[in-house]
């Protein structure tokens, strides 16, 4: 295996000793700043947690906002996001989209024809014919403030972040509240995806605002550090699996994710896989199809 090291340890999540809320007590609306309102989608599930944070974020008495992550296409989300609009006395000025997962971009082109604003995500299937496709490092002037455009591929190719003036991250699915992002095959790509996590460190953000689960205020560095810790722990893990015997992705998927419930497991699958790419193109395994083996 080249060197490459087997013995890592599993990293300790410092979310652990922070006082969060429980699974299923997210609150529907919550204000987390003045720039910053987050709507909870009711969406729940094993992968949305308590289900799909929209959030709207503006400078306060300039009537505007922007929405992002309108998520899915519920009219009871689009009348408590309509109800936090109006209690921060705003109209939607644009509806802008992390990544193109329906759970995210499903509401995008039918809320932005509702509020008359513009749609503008990485993928031009999700911005629509007459929305913005964004580009990394733009700074977009909307709703009296500034968001950066981050560039966070991995969990997606198409996967955006957006920098507050604040200092806080919005960063959709490429951090969670809770738990770790999933980065699937052949959609994800892991390479990609611990480069957006150390763009993001870079950032020293003052607070993460996540896609799904509570936002990450008190140390958000500690948690990316954590995220970056995991991956190595995962690939320790399915190396060490694979030189027990363990010759499949099913088989390392039993062996590793052995706590985890199985309905789970076919995401843990698509996790794996694009681990096990990550390993194969680095020279520590080899991949031929399902079955995995050392070089």
């Amino acid at each position: 295996m080249r060197g490459y090291r087997a013995d890592v340890r599993a990293p300790a999540d410092p979310r652990v000793t922070w006082d969060l809320p429980a699974p299923g007590g997210l609150p529907r609306t919550a204000d987390l700043e003045p720039l910053v309102t987050r709507v909870l989608a009711p969406n729940p599930s094993g992968m949305t947690l308590d289900g799909t944070n929209t959030y709207l974020v503006g400078a306060p008495g300039t009537g505007q906002a922007v929405v992002v992550d309108p998520g899915p296409d519920d009219p009871s989300h689009l009348a408590a996001v309509e109800e936090a609009l109006a209690a921060r006395d705003a109209r939607c000025v644009a509806v802008l989209v992390t990544h193109h997962h329906g759970d995210h971009a499903e509401a995008a082109l039918p809320w932005g024809a509702r509020f008359g604003a513009p749609v503008a995500a990485a993928d031009v299937a999700v911005a629509g014919p007459r929305g913005r496709v964004l580009e990394p490092g733009e700074r977009l002037h909307l709703a009296g403030t500034v968001l950066g455009v981050v560039p966070t591929p991995g969990h997606t190719a198409d996967h955006l972040a957006f920098r507050l003036e604040s200092g806080a991250v919005l960063v959709g699915d490429h951090v969670l509240g809770r738990g770790t992002s999933v980065v699937t095959h052949p959609e994800g790509d892991v390479v990609a995806y611990l480069e957006s996590l150390r763009r993001v460190l870079d950032l020293g953000p003052s607070a993460l605002y996540c896609g799904h689960g509570p936002e990450l205020t008190e140390d958000p560095a500690a948690v990316l550090h954590f995220y970056l810790a995991h991956r190595a722990f995962r690939e320790s893990q399915l190396l060490a699996a694979l030189v027990r015997g363990a010759g499949t992705v099913d088989a390392m998927v039993a062996d590793v994710y052995a706590e985890v419930p199985q309905a789970l497991w076919p995401a843990a699958a698509e996790s794996t896989r694009a681990t096990l790419a990550k390993l194969a193109a680095e020279g520590h395994v080899v991949v031929d199809g399902e079955r995995v083996g050392l070089p």
